[in-house]
């Protein structure tokens, strides 16, 4: 720009560009208007939509195949036969005492099921209802655990107390410790909830099981939230899918009365007039004159079967599980395919576990155990501290190719990345038991004069 243009008072000046920073994502244009509803705090959205889920999610459960063979994958991965309990008492006499009192302890306060069973249901209970309930109860100086069903703690308990606060029947201290529950004291049969007044447990006396979505939430929400939505509205295509293939399987002919010499009643005997009138296969209809048959023909997608596998697709990713265990479909899979899928699968179930399960559920019934045997003289141990400590170990996976697998373990072994110990525990199984079992197997097949070859228990562990 030169001097002179520079005096001019008449010149137009450019503005500088406005520069702004945000991110798309939280634009109000037509594109952002299109999320719905704003998502408040994790609290208050689970609070308020946990009853409505809840429900959605047992129907979906209980009705659709698709949803309930997802769900039932994940607990199968989680606890197949049962986690199995492992002290880590530095005495190993102590510890294989302690294991065996635990495995033979009758917990379920129903007496319907063993400690396996009662994971299993935790896990089921957790991911339908997105959190699990079992309250303590004392027989013969021994803990018993009773589920009890997500609606039993009174969501509708929120208040104030002079120092603390009720949430969802939920009671927390003022530091936001939690000291007790406010349950309705009802029959799980009952149609109906009764008038009684609540009855107030105490926080050590209730395992509350569930995977918070953010901090501040104090009820859980079910891990079908994601798909019900798709689960309903893929539902019922399928069933008008399958309905306009029924109907147009049925073959049926139609005689036009031109002269209408005959009446309805006659063309229809079975029907109460014109308006109820179905197809049945191979039939031969007689339409009254004046009378046409008009068939709805709606256009319909033209991969049908490809939409729906893509939707299913949709609904494995939502429960987190690769798409063959929702649809039992293997006619595309391979090892390779597999094993991709298996594996990422494991981890999150693994995560689950040992993040939710092992702290809010399997540690806090083997402590409570132990307590109960130290305290009416059952186990006689010096330290309860070290007694309560524990392993777990969860259920050998399902391998895709054991063989492989087998020999991963065994290059393992010889190049010393992992022990024998470790090894052991990712099949599900107690090192210690295991070589107990082979002693015994070798000593009686020594006595027998018997022999199947070379085992593998010489290694260290």
């Amino acid at each position: 720009m030169s001097f002179l243009s520079r005096l001019n008072p008449f010149r137009r000046i450019a503005s500088e560009p406005i520069s702004r920073r945000s991110f798309e994502a939280a634009a109000g244009s037509r594109r952002g208007e299109s999320f719905g509803r704003h998502f408040g705090s994790h609290g208050a959205e689970t609070l308020a939509a946990g009853p409505t889920v809840r429900a959605r999610a047992r129907h979906a459960y209980a009705n659709n195949g698709y949803v309930r063979n997802g769900v039932d994958a994940i607990v199968a991965e989680a606890v197949g036969a049962g986690i199995e309990a492992n002290s880590a008492h530095p005495d190993r006499d102590t510890a294989a005492r302690i294991d065996a009192a635990f495995f033979a302890a009758d917990l379920d306060a129903e007496g319907r099921t063993d400690f396996r069973g009662m994971t299993a249901a935790a896990v089921l209970a957790e991911l339908v209802d997105g959190e699990a309930f079992f309250v303590a109860e004392t027989r013969d100086g021994r803990t018993v655990w009773r589920q009890l069903p997500a609606e039993f703690i009174d969501e509708s308990d929120t208040r104030e107390l002079s120092d603390g606060y009720v949430a969802a029947g939920i009671h927390f201290n003022a530091d936001g410790t939690r000291r007790a529950y406010t349950v309705r004291p009802q029959r799980p049969t009952d149609l109906y909830p009764t008038t009684s007044d609540p009855i107030i447990v105490p926080a050590d006396s209730m395992l509350h099981i569930f995977r918070p979505l953010g901090p501040g939430q104090v009820r859980g929400i079910s891990a079908l939230a994601p798909i019900l939505l798709t689960v309903n509205e893929l539902d019922q295509a399928l069933d008008a899918t399958l309905v306009g293939l029924k109907i147009s399987a049925m073959f049926a002919g139609f005689v036009v009365d031109q002269s209408n010499m005959g009446g309805a009643a006659q063309a229809f005997p079975d029907a109460d007039s014109l308006t109820d009138i179905s197809l049945e296969p191979g039939v031969m209809r007689v339409l009254p004159g004046g009378t046409d048959v008009k068939f709805a023909s709606p256009e319909q997608a033209k991969e049908q079967i490809a939409f729906a596998r893509l939707t299913l697709g949709q609904i494995a990713a939502g429960l987190g599980v690769p798409q063959h265990l929702v649809d039992g479909d293997l006619s595309q899979a391979n090892y390779s395919s597999l094993r991709a899928g298996l594996l990422p699968f494991r981890a999150k179930v693994e995560q689950f576990v040992y993040h939710t399960l092992v702290p809010q559920f399997l540690d806090p019934i083997f402590r409570r155990f132990v307590t109960d045997e130290y305290l009416i003289e059952r186990l006689d141990v010096d330290d309860l501290d070290s007694a309560q400590k524990v392993e777990w170990l969860p259920p050998r996976p399902m391998q895709v190719d054991p063989e492989k697998d087998m020999g991963a373990a065994e290059t393992a072994l010889r190049l010393g990345l992992t022990s024998r110990r470790q090894a052991v525990a990712t099949l599900g199984w107690n090192v210690a038991e295991l070589d107990a079992e082979i002693a015994a197997d070798r000593a009686r097949e020594a006595r027998l004069g018997l022999s199947f070859g070379k085992g593998a228990n010489d290694g260290q562990e």
